[in-house]
């Protein structure tokens, strides 16, 4: 059927509370928990640099408390994504501010890469150019400094691992597979930036170790090296991450499976020729789907066969609650290609199950990739 017409009392932007709204305060709330930590420890590392610098006189890790300090601002912009992203939409934002979480998380990574990455390049270069060395007490500081960074940052690193289990319980993920999907930006950037901190304290650790054995300051300074460029590689990541997203980044492929197979299964609709989705943010979702429905519908037909889809839609998915549903006629070239896109992407999601299947030990009762309260409907198609 085609009457040239889009679904207009429907399509506007669904503005009601989300019925996981809960469930997304809460993930939120323990977010900003997990950022505060990982603040504080940064906090906590910063005291011990300046003490440190301070008692042995070493102008490094004075200036490496100023390091933390910047890292510190890192913290407050990840707070400021978790409390701007959940702002009401309003006439000029009528999609709501999600997308601020990636933006924040952006410069987040530009601080990593800035403050963490050129800094300690910067630092393994000076080093490694001086071919100074330091007095004992400077060591014995210097290690000091280090265990106490070690124990700061393993805290906030065990404190974020443990959100992600829980995300992946919930999920029926993996652990790698939660972090893999990046589902909270704020989140994934914590983890990130305290993994590498603690590698990176190691490192450090083994750089100023072998130092007091050889007298050869040139193991500090690759250390330094190595750190930079770990960071910078994190950034780059989390950076794409959050570039990609800003740009606007389809939902999850399983989700978007579902979605076709829940319109193909209704009853009205002859064919679904194009299916779109967009990440709005963490609690949001658009949809936007062109659809040729069966002939024999009056228009009031059409707008009850709507209303109810959109509906259901939003009763699955909650997080889909940007539903836009366009009537339109479908020619045989629409219905091959929205044939080729609905193969691959059939494609696309077996290959994703397959590598975040549980392990062999899992269980025959274990969750798979996608259970919890937000389980894609992967029934089949009908006909």
């Amino acid at each position: 059927m085609s009457n040239g017409t889009q679904d207009e009392t429907q399509g506007e932007p669904h503005h009601g509370p989300s019925q996981d709204a809960p469930a997304q305060d809460g993930a939120d709330a323990r977010t900003a928990v997990t950022v505060f930590v990982a603040l504080g420890a940064n906090l906590v590392i910063a005291l011990a640099k300046v003490a440190g610098g301070l008692i042995a006189g070493s102008p490094a890790l004075l200036s490496e408390a100023a390091h933390s300090v910047a890292d510190s601002l890192n913290e407050l912009f990840l707070l400021a994504s978790v409390k701007r992203s959940t702002r009401a939409p309003d006439s000029r934002h009528p999609f709501g501010y999600g997308k601020e979480r990636y933006f924040w998380s952006l410069l987040a990574a530009v601080g990593i890469f800035v403050m963490g990455g050129c800094f300690s390049f910067f630092q393994g270069v000076e080093a490694l150019r001086s071919g100074g060395s330091e007095s004992r007490t400077g060591y014995t500081v210097g290690l000091v400094v280090l265990v106490v960074a070690l124990l700061a940052e393993g805290s906030s690193l065990l404190r974020a691992l443990a959100q992600v289990r829980g995300q992946a319980r919930a999920t029926g993920r993996s652990i790698p597979a939660a972090i893999r999907a990046g589902d909270d930006p704020a989140l994934r950037t914590v983890l990130a930036e305290d993994a590498t901190a603690c590698f990176g304290v190691l490192v450090a650790m083994a750089g100023v170790g072998l130092h007091l054995l050889t007298g050869e300051v040139a193991w500090e300074g690759w250390a330094s090296v190595v750190i930079g460029a770990l960071l910078m590689y994190v950034a780059y990541q989390l950076a794409k991450e959050s570039r990609g997203r800003i740009i606007g980044e389809a939902a999850d492929p399983a989700l978007r499976q579902a979605l076709a197979r829940f319109l193909d299964r209704q009853p009205e609709i002859d064919a679904v020729t194009t299916l779109l989705t967009m990440r709005l943010g963490t609690r949001s979702t658009l949809v936007a789907a062109r659809i040729d429905l069966v002939g024999g519908l009056d228009s009031e037909e059409v707008e009850e066969v709507l209303v109810r889809m959109k509906k259901e839609i939003r009763r699955r998915w909650p997080v889909a609650d940007q539903i836009f549903l366009d009537v339109t006629e479908a020619s045989a070239d629409d219905r091959e290609r929205a044939r080729r896109e609905r193969a691959l992407l059939d494609k696309t999601v077996l290959a994703d199950r397959e590598r975040h299947a549980p392990g062999p030990h899992a269980g025959p009762h274990a969750p798979g990739p996608h259970a919890g309260p937000h389980a894609p409907d992967t029934g089949p198609p009908a006909g």
